[in-house]
């Protein structure tokens, strides 16, 4: 049986319909990850778990116990928010404290678990700072740390690193993922940022208008996307969709795999770049040069537009004119509906 299990939840704002019958099911100690546009109810489904909204439909279960329409303080779970809520007139023990002071926990309880709590986040030489005297990255520990010693079933966590730099970001989801596997806690995640996304889930869930696209682990979402919105929404830079009637050359290969109303998809890393001659022909229109990688974008005389990976450094210049090498093998086709055309129907076809 799952941890936390979602059936058929539902949420109406008036008349209109922002979740539409989501069923999950979450395994104890998952990382889950929500993903999506904005506006496609990953944080107002994170809500409804949390019992900060009112579930219209469906079913909520935590541990098989019926929750759907418990207050949120009854459900055992912790909630971090994208602002950190910390109050400003507390230090960062008694913010840490605050809900088991409030719960009637011994006193003695309540110093074991900030302090358990402290060394865990490196907040420990911070406990009598009050939040101003503390960085962005900081304050967050603090929230989590709040969290932690309530010792929750489930943490959940509402974009908490939206509000940081880059840099911070990055040191902050290294500490959440360490977090994570020292505490062996459910996690569930909203987040529109796909690095957060590959780099600490489980398995990812994307979602779109209140729906959910695919599930599956990072690499699943990204090497078998199940149709061509997950295939262009995961991965930076997305993946090149092109419709396969743009392209002369492709033509043929659509057709023949049942694909000559849909689109080819290939990831930038399945494309080479070759002298002119090679391959589809193309003028180089932009090198972006990131050290490690570079990406080169390419137009091809009918207009469309291939943006290309590499890991070397580009010996070509713009205006340039190249050969875009395709590898077929990694190739993903997509219906005139956008649904992948899968093995199967390649087969058939072919």
């Amino acid at each position: 049986m799952a941890y936390l299990q979602l059936q058929g939840i539902e949420k109406f704002f008036g008349e209109h319909r922002a979740i539409k019958g989501i069923d999950l099911d979450i395994n104890p100690g998952e990382f889950i990850v929500f993903v999506g546009p904005s506006g496609c109810g990953k944080s107002t489904l994170l809500r409804l778990i949390a019992g900060l909204e009112h579930i219209d439909g469906g079913k909520l279960s935590l541990e098989g116990k019926d929750i759907t329409h418990l207050a949120s303080s009854k459900r055992d779970l912790a909630m971090v928010f994208q602002s950190y809520a910390l109050y400003p007139h507390m230090s960062v023990a008694e913010n840490m404290s605050f809900a088991l002071k409030l719960a009637g926990a011994p006193q003695s309880e309540i110093d074991e678990k900030v302090k358990n709590a402290a060394a865990i986040l490196d907040l420990t030489k911070y406990l009598e700072r009050q939040p101003k005297d503390l960085s962005g990255g900081q304050r967050q520990r603090v929230a989590i740390g709040r969290a932690i010693v309530r010792a929750p079933k489930v943490f959940l966590f509402d974009e908490p690193l939206s509000n940081l730099d880059a840099a911070l970001r990055g040191q902050t989801r290294i500490e959440i993922a360490k977090l994570h596997r020292d505490l062996g806690a459910t996690t569930v995640y909203v987040t529109h940022d796909q690095v957060e996304a590959m780099t600490l889930a489980d398995r990812v869930v994307v979602l779109r208008d209140g729906q959910i696209e695919q599930v599956g682990t990072p690499l699943e979402l990204y090497d078998k996307p199940a149709n061509q919105f997950v295939a262009q929404f995961i991965g930076t830079p997305q993946m090149n969709v092109v419709q396969a009637n743009t392209e002369p050359s492709l033509a043929a290969a659509a057709q023949a795999i049942g694909a000559q109303d849909g689109a080819i998809g290939l990831r930038p890393e399945d494309l080479k770049i070759g002298p002119a001659g090679t391959g589809l022909p193309g003028t180089v229109e932009l090198i972006e040069a990131l050290g490690a990688e570079t990406l080169i974008y390419a137009r091809t005389p009918s207009g469309v537009q291939w943006v290309v990976r590499q890991n070397e450094r580009s010996q070509y210049t713009v205006g340039q004119a190249v050969g875009i090498g395709i590898d077929m093998a990694r190739a993903h086709w997509f219906n005139a509906h956008g649904q992948v055309v899968n093995a199967e129907q390649r087969a058939q076809a072919l």
